[in-house]
């Protein structure tokens, strides 16, 4: 097993049951990218100071700039490649250390449109450069790919609202808690309340919005090509439904699905899109 699946597979990740599915040249591709967008979010996230954070991740685009735009040996030879056999363009990769920077340069959001800038930057790219390993040739699979990344991410955001609460941070839009009377303390304080309930169902409806809109941008003729990113859709969905029927405990708990209930979903998704895709 290649370092690469090996940390796919120890982080319990949705990730693993949707890559797990791709031919073995296309996986091991797969893993690498993963790997890398791992490592730089967790730039982010270390225990080092601010200032450090971002010098490494300042490092870390300049190298990265070093090996697409000159071709020198850095430790991104191994990505650079494959980028350049699956057409990923830098760009993606740039976007996705912008994400990740916003994380040090702000833990607030004032309107959605903020939150859906972030979301594109930290999730949907890393949709768009997964299509290009998984192939298509329907150019409308792109907008599926950034509606369903600002799903999957919205919905992280909701299940991790007391994770981040204890990290200072809340995703959620302020305008949104202005509109239901929650304060910014009651989230970091942990606060259950009638009106948070409400901030939360309000949250997870818009990131069914967004569901919809992926699974209405994607053609019937690349649903097999899109297997992958349909079990991280199937599985994600289900974790939301999931913090619905619970009334939104994400300020005590961290609501996970059994890994048991992750493969169900993985082998029902192969089988129903294969259908489809006829």
């Amino acid at each position: 097993m290649t370092q690469q699946k090996q940390l796919a597979k120890k982080s319990r990740s949705n990730f693993y049951y949707a890559f797990s599915v791709l031919p073995r040249e296309k996986r091991e591709a797969i893993y690498t990218l993963y790997n890398f967008c791992r490592q730089t979010d967790d730039i982010a996230d270390g225990n080092i100071s601010k200032n450090k954070k971002q010098k490494t991740l300042d490092y870390w685009e300049k190298e990265l700039f070093q090996q697409f735009n000159l071709n020198n040996h850095t430790r991104f030879d191994k990505i650079y490649k494959i980028a350049q056999k699956f057409r990923i363009p830098l760009e993606y990769f740039v976007e996705l250390i912008n994400g990740v920077r916003m994380d040090l340069l702000q833990s607030r959001f004032h309107s959605i449109d903020d939150l859906i800038n972030y979301c594109y930057r930290v999730a949907s790219v890393v949709g768009l450069m997964s299509i290009q390993i998984f192939g298509y040739r329907d150019e409308r699979v792109k907008e599926y790919a950034v509606n369903l990344g600002i799903a999957l991410q919205l919905t992280n955001i909701i299940r991790d609202v007391g994770v981040d609460a204890e990290l200072g941070r809340v995703y959620l839009p302020l305008e949104d808690l202005d509109r239901f009377g929650v304060k910014e303390k009651d989230i970091i304080d942990k606060k259950q309340s009638v009106p948070f309930q409400q901030l939360m169902n309000y949250q997870c409806q818009r990131a069914k919005l967004f569901y919809e809109r992926a699974g209405q941008s994607l053609p019937n003729s690349e649903r097999r090509n899109m297997i992958p990113s349909q079990i991280m859709k199937n599985i994600y969905y289900h974790l939301l439904h999931l913090l619905e029927l619970r009334h939104f405990p994400v300020l005590q708990q961290k609501v996970e699905i059994p890994n048991l209930v992750k493969l169900t979903i993985a082998l029902r998704t192969v089988v129903t899109e294969a259908v489809l895709s006829i």
